[in-house]
């Protein structure tokens, strides 16, 4: 901001709180306790024929005033949206009148008053009574120009839903697929459960974790990176469907598409596989946008996407051999690997497996042409170390990820319950985290002793909330779905 317009806020504030000290004087309550409200601004449009000229009490911000003489309109705000309110000396008097032009935007009003409809059509209602319920020391910024700064946008989420109105429906929007998504499991048999935030050992992804102390028990802590290891024991201790919708914590970058902290949906079900997984993720993400949407395809960044089930099938090597035209299946060496990486123009680290130069070529070559729901499947065991492994060909498990847009939002298992193998595939990842690698999984051993007991075959999904709500209400940041993202502190100055 200019200097100019910082004084001009300042100033602005200043009159504000000149006009509060006024108020106290006048022994005026600007901070009220409640007021009783009987309809909200949509109730006043949407049932007009049964309200008119009845009596109604609202309460909400004005957002704009347009004084005529003896006259003022004005639109007050609440959660439901938007009505206009006829403000007449004649009906309030004189004083109140006055009163009542002193107001300013972004004050919190409770109105009393009848619904009408004025000579040019407009739904209103005229005030009979009001009183100030909060007082705004801060000013709006300017009507025509908007919130348009993302920066202020996501520090100040409280101001950016006060003035961009598709912001809170975008919330709401939210909030409709997270409880139907619940409902929707919840009629399939599934148990919703509550797991740890703190964990002693980072486990159930590939993930660095953040760090906490535990003072009393003296002992560093993990917020967690996912539930997997808890919700596959409640597999092991008898529950057959299980799930749960909440936080994950991952110390990793920040982009677009990630935030350090995240909502997913992750769940559990007995006697299935990776396949039943795919079913219930694309008839899950079907029924979700048409019941929130009303519809199956959405536009996104001015592309259409389709969510109708079924979804487009194809395994990693295949989607290779289709989008960067090199076969990894006439090949078994990590030698081979390397060498048609680098046909393509891929080149990875050295020292790494034939499974992941694979999943390498796959990143950069495949996944931004992935643009309608595609599950990509068959995943190499180096990168999937709690998947079971193939039957057919054991360099590959039994693993799909979803794919949108070139971005992921699922990924699943046929999870793997041979406590025997599970150890193995842990000691190969702390080999990997001693050698370097933050993101590596380390040894549970308690998790092991869980499988020891019997796991029942099992089909493993997970969700990311977030990016799943940025197709559905076509938002192109994960902050923009998420009400107050990590931001760096502002500055003193």
């Amino acid at each position: 901001m200019s200097d100019n317009i910082l004084e001009d806020m300042n100033e602005l504030m200043i009159q504000r709180r000149d006009k509060l000290s006024e108020l106290r004087k006048e022994k005026e309550n600007a901070f009220a306790e409640k007021y009783k409200v009987t309809h909200h601004a949509a109730e006043v449009e949407s049932n007009f024929a049964e309200l008119e000229e009845k009596e109604v009490r609202l309460a909400g911000r004005l957002m704009a005033i347009r004084t005529h003489g003896k006259a003022s309109f004005a639109d007050l705000v609440d959660m439901s949206g938007k009505v206009q309110l006829y403000v007449k000396q004649n009906n309030i008097g004189e004083d109140r009148y006055e009163f009542f032009q002193d107001l300013d935007l972004g004050d919190v009003v409770g109105i009393t008053g009848t619904v009408f409809k004025t000579n040019r059509g407009q739904i209103s209602i005229r005030v009979a009574s009001f009183e100030l319920l909060t007082k705004s020391l801060r000013p709006l910024p300017e009507k025509f120009h908007g919130l348009k700064d993302k920066d202020i946008r996501y520090r100040q989420r409280y101001l950016d839903l006060i003035v961009n109105p598709d912001v809170k429906e975008t919330f709401v929007i939210r909030s409709k697929i997270i409880k139907e998504m619940r409902r929707y499991l919840e009629d399939k048999g599934f148990l919703e459960v509550e797991t740890p935030m703190m964990h002693p050992i980072a486990g159930g992804a590939t993930a660095r974790p953040f760090v906490t102390h535990h003072n009393a028990l003296d002992m560093d802590l993990y917020l967690r990176i996912a539930p997997e290891l808890y919700l596959k024991k409640l597999i092991v201790g008898g529950f057959e469907k299980v799930f749960e919708i909440n936080r994950n914590f991952r110390n990793e970058g920040m982009s677009y598409k990630h935030n350090p902290e995240f909502t997913t949906m992750e769940l559990y079900q007995a006697q299935a596989d990776y396949h039943d997984m795919m079913e219930l993720t694309e008839n899950l993400i079907s029924y979700l946008a048409a019941e929130v949407l009303d519809t199956q395809v959405v536009e996104y960044e001015e592309t259409e996407i389709d969510f109708t089930a079924p979804w487009d099938r194809i395994t990693m090597v295949d989607a290779i051999k289709k989008y960067a035209k090199v076969d990894f299946s006439a090949i078994e060496s990590a030698e081979e690997a390397y060498e048609l990486a680098a046909s393509v123009g891929v080149k990875p680290e050295p020292g790494l497996s034939y499974g992941e130069v694979i999943n390498e070529v796959f990143e950069e070559r495949v996944e931004e042409k992935l643009i309608q729901p595609t599950f990509i499947m068959d995943y190499p065991i180096e990168v999937s170390p709690l998947a079971k492994k193939m039957d057919e060909d054991p360099r590959f498990t039994y693993r799909f990820e979803a794919f949108v847009y070139g971005r992921e939002i699922a990924n699943a298992f046929s999870e793997l319950n041979d406590p025997e193998e599970q150890k193995r595939r842990f000691e190969k990842q702390v080999e990997m985290r001693e050698a370097g690698d933050e993101e590596a999984q380390m040894m549970d051993y308690d998790f092991i002793r869980a499988l020891e007991y019997g796991m029942p075959p099992t089909g493993g999904l997970g969700i990311g909330i977030d990016r799943l709500i940025m197709f559905l209400t076509n938002s192109s940041s994960i902050r923009d779905v998420i009400l107050f993202p990590t931001m760096r502190p502002e500055s003193n100055e």
